[in-house]
């Protein structure tokens, strides 16, 4: 099933991103968490793409299992930044034949040492193009509340993002972010700027501080004070941390949905329980 249409159902969804094993020794692992996550029956399942194509032969497993086994969508992602045209050809050749319609479509990282004046793909407009073009595939990006770290300014982060809607985007889901009105301010300049796509918000469940402050420190993030209080507080107990991240990202969901904003993204970092948890905290809205 195309999840533009599954967005465009108009009730609360709740999607789920999962990332493939990064070596072959932790391959059952981590299938196996997926699975515990598939059979949560989130509205759609994400799998993430290892830099450099490095995990896309189980991008697409992890993707045609949760599919054919479990029953629930699945969107694969899939980076071009370090990959040949003859790669991503490739790529979309394997998950066709796997039954797979959706991609979301990211630029990703650039590896050290690579040269720009080498590469056959710049931006993820490209990719999304590219992608169209293909055929079969519905196509969602990403988007950056708080302006993508490389973009010079906001406006120029909007521009960019119009040239990806521009070229065949069907959804944008965003990076997380820790306050809503990051998310409503963004959700009104983006309107105002013609991109009228749907727009998934992604949350991640904080039960690690060291994860978080990582994060933060790549990507630009802000964090309020209210979270910075709650992980100063409880960061040095896994159990509190757990609950407390829980607790706050339950209460994101909930304000989003009561806001408008009826599709959310949980990212489970492969944590089974937790999404479990905070499902089973909105099960009356969703249902």
């Amino acid at each position: 099933m195309k999840i533009i249409d599954i967005i465009k159902s108009g009730k609360p969804l709740l999607s789920m991103e999962v990332f493939p094993p990064k070596t072959n020794d932790t391959f059952e692992t981590v299938k196996e968490a997926t699975e515990k996550i598939a059979l949560l029956k989130p509205d759609f399942m994400s799998v993430t793409y290892g830099a450099g194509g490095g995990t896309s032969e189980y991008t697409a497993f992890i993707a045609e299992n949760t599919e054919k086994n479990y029953g629930v969508t699945a969107l694969a992602h899939l980076s071009c930044i370090s990959s040949k045209k003859e790669d991503i050809k490739n790529q979309l050749d394997l998950l066709k034949s796997k039954g797979i319609e959706n991609i979301l479509a990211l630029r990703g990282d650039i590896p050290d040492g690579m040269s720009k004046e080498c590469l056959d793909y710049h931006y993820a407009s490209e990719l999304t193009r590219e992608i169209k073009e293909y055929g079969h595939f519905c196509v969602g990006g990403a988007c950056y509340p708080e302006s993508h770290p490389e973009s010079a300014t906001s406006f120029d982060d909007i521009r960019f993002l119009k040239e990806k809607v521009d070229a065949g985007c069907e959804f944008l889901t965003t990076q997380m972010f820790f306050d809503n009105n990051i998310l409503y301010n963004f959700l009104y300049r983006i309107r105002e700027a013609g991109i009228n796509v749907p727009v998934v918000a992604g949350i991640m469940p904080v039960t690690n501080p060291k994860s978080i402050k990582r994060i933060c420190a790549i990507s630009g993030m802000a964090l309020p004070q209210r979270f910075i209080r709650i992980v100063d507080r409880f960061g040095s107990s896994p159990e509190q941390m757990t609950q407390a991240g829980i607790a706050y990202a339950t209460e994101q969901i909930v304000d989003l949905y009561a806001n408008g904003v009826n599709a959310v993204h949980l990212y489970t970092m492969n944590k089974p329980e937790v999404a479990k948890r905070i499902k089973d905290n909105i099960s009356s809205i969703i249902e």
